[in-house]
């Protein structure tokens, strides 16, 4: 017996749920490519993207996902040889290292832990020891899906600042933008990248990438460039040379209407309700951790991000969690991945999500709890639904 009805809930950290507005978008005629109102509807992305990162840099618009977008950053900055040192903290910043070292480039791994976040402090200290600027480029990820790890960007590039050392820094916000503050001028950041399958509300299939004037300039000397990554290729006077050829029109309807949506509910708006059900989830999860055999990933409170919460479990399968919330109520848990993999499950609570949304995840984890008999500390969803009742005003 089930007590599911319907489609999925998808409480996984990509590909995320989608509005039905955002859908509804895709459904209409092509348009003529070579159209004004083409042209027009990549100028408003651009544009609009770049107000995302907070840069008044150049945007881009791949047609790839976020692994895509991190081949998309290398080749342009990059040459054969360069060093690349990669933020640890999880599986991403890692990824994109090997990323980087397959095309070529030397890889140096600043070892974190899959436990915290980066430690400023540790990546000051590592430039400081570079006296001849050997390292060409630095990349961290803003939150880790794996490990839940949310890094203070704004901080690692103040201490890449304090060094003087030229590297650029690059961030991933693939699992932040749209969701979280960035503020990739403010913060000293030469380059960012996202995807449009997780806060900007869009089905897979975008990847962006955002570069400052020092990027740019960069750009002019690295060797790894391919003709579909090339910045200087897509600034090419003829539209369809900003996507290496035929743009991904119905994507690019969905991405208008996802940015529409954040535009009316205001951005700061999208944040505070991140920030709010990623509480309300993590109250949820201290009190099922009062029974010894759930927990958080990461050890401190203020490292834990906004957008996924990464749950161990101690002694018991995840698998057997998950199997039973996605077949018996229709409710998809994340997976734990790579370090992870058979320890953990992951909460995501980004995009398109709301109260009925995150409320009904946590009730559904808890009647797997108890199907299960998996020990936990009860009254979890209580304590999430008391958290939003005090911090949502009437």
């Amino acid at each position: 017996m089930t007590v599911r009805a319907g489609r999925e809930f998808l409480a996984i950290p990509g590909p995320t749920t989608m509005p039905d507005e955002v859908l509804q978008a895709m459904h209409r005629p092509a348009l003529d490519i070579y159209s004004d109102q083409m042209v027009e509807l990549t100028e408003s992305l651009l544009a609009d993207l770049s107000k995302l990162f907070a840069t008044k840099g150049q945007s881009y618009i791949y047609i790839a996902n976020g692994h895509g977008a991190w081949e998309a950053t290398l080749s342009n900055v990059l040459s054969r040889g360069d060093k690349l040192l990669v933020l640890e903290s999880g599986r991403f910043a890692i990824g994109w290292g090997q990323a980087a070292a397959a095309m070529g480039a030397e890889v140096e791994v600043l070892r974190g832990d899959w436990r915290r976040a980066i430690r400023p402090a540790e990546v000051e200290a590592r430039l400081r020891q570079d006296k001849d600027h050997s390292i060409k480029a630095i990349v961290a990820v803003q939150v880790d899906t794996a490990s839940g790890a949310y890094n203070d960007i704004e901080a690692i590039g103040k201490a890449i600042k304090s060094t003087g050392h030229p590297a650029l820094f690059m961030v991933d916000t693939v699992a932040s933008l749209g969701c979280m503050p960035f503020e990739m001028d403010k913060w000293g950041i030469d380059v960012a990248m996202s995807g449009s399958q997780k806060g900007l509300m869009t089905p897979p299939g975008l990847g962006f990438v955002a570069a400052n004037e020092r990027a740019r300039e960069v750009h002019k000397k690295a060797d790894l460039r391919t003709p579909y990554w090339d910045w200087t290729e897509r600034e090419g006077s003829e539209h369809y040379r900003k996507y290496a050829g035929t743009a991904p029109v119905h994507l690019l309807f969905a991405l208008r209407k996802a940015i529409d949506m954040l535009h009316t509910e205001g951005l700061e708006n999208a944040h505070l309700r991140h920030r709010l059900l990623g509480e309300a989830v993590r109250r949820a999860v201290a009190v099922w951790g009062e029974g010894q055999v759930l927990g958080f990933n990461i050890a401190e409170a203020n490292e834990r991000s906004n957008t996924v919460t990464t749950v161990t479990m101690n002694g018991y399968d995840p698998a057997a969690l998950q199997r039973y919330c996605k077949e018996k109520c229709g409710v998809v848990l994340g997976t734990g991945i790579g370090d992870l993999s058979g320890q953990a499950f992951r909460i995501a609570h980004m995009g398109h999500v709301n109260a009925p949304m995150i409320l009904g995840t946590l009730g559904v984890v808890e009647v797997g709890l108890n199907a299960l008999g998996i020990p936990h500390g009860k009254g979890g969803t209580e304590a999430a639904i008391e958290y939003l009742g005090e911090n949502v005003g009437a």
